[in-house]
């Protein structure tokens, strides 16, 4: 069984991520999802990879405003450039929808991304230094308890 990366911040060691490297390929849809009869429950779903991601964007949470279930969810997120989004959720993976909070627009065909991981490299500079530097300072840690 696969241990969730996690991150954590603490005021005594800065950011702590908790996983090893090659979990970090693994998609969030294999190892987290709630089983209901073969389908995923996205919103439960949303909110693991808003706790995944959330220390390396300014804001992410899962709309309240637009309506969630079994099947699609929608997520809101800032980047650390102040860029806002709102992300649809299925079992095709995570696409931007809008270019606000809690703002769908159907025209936009945006291409659908397996991993948030991947979706965040694409939209942010920052998500990529903030999840590099704390992936960087947990291989830190581990060299030097001798692991």
């Amino acid at each position: 069984m696969s241990r969730k990366c996690t991150a954590e911040l603490s005021p005594e060691e800065g950011m702590e991520v908790d996983c090893q490297p090659e979990e970090l390929s693994k998609s969030p849809y294999e190892d987290r999802c709630a089983d209901l009869g073969g389908v995923k429950d996205m919103r439960l779903e949303a909110e693991a990879v808003v706790n995944d991601v959330l220390f390396a964007v300014t804001d992410m949470h899962v709309s309240q405003t637009l309506t969630n279930a079994l099947d699609m969810a929608y997520i809101n997120v800032e980047t650390r450039e102040g860029n806002r989004y709102c992300l649809e959720l299925t079992e095709a993976g995570l696409r931007v929808v809008g270019y606000a909070f809690d703002q769908v627009d159907e025209g936009l065909g945006s291409q659908y991304h397996e991993t948030v991981y991947s979706l965040l490299d694409s939209l942010s500079p920052g998500y990529r230094e903030a999840f590099g530097n704390a992936l960087l300072q947990r291989l830190e840690r581990l060299k030097q308890n001798g692991q």
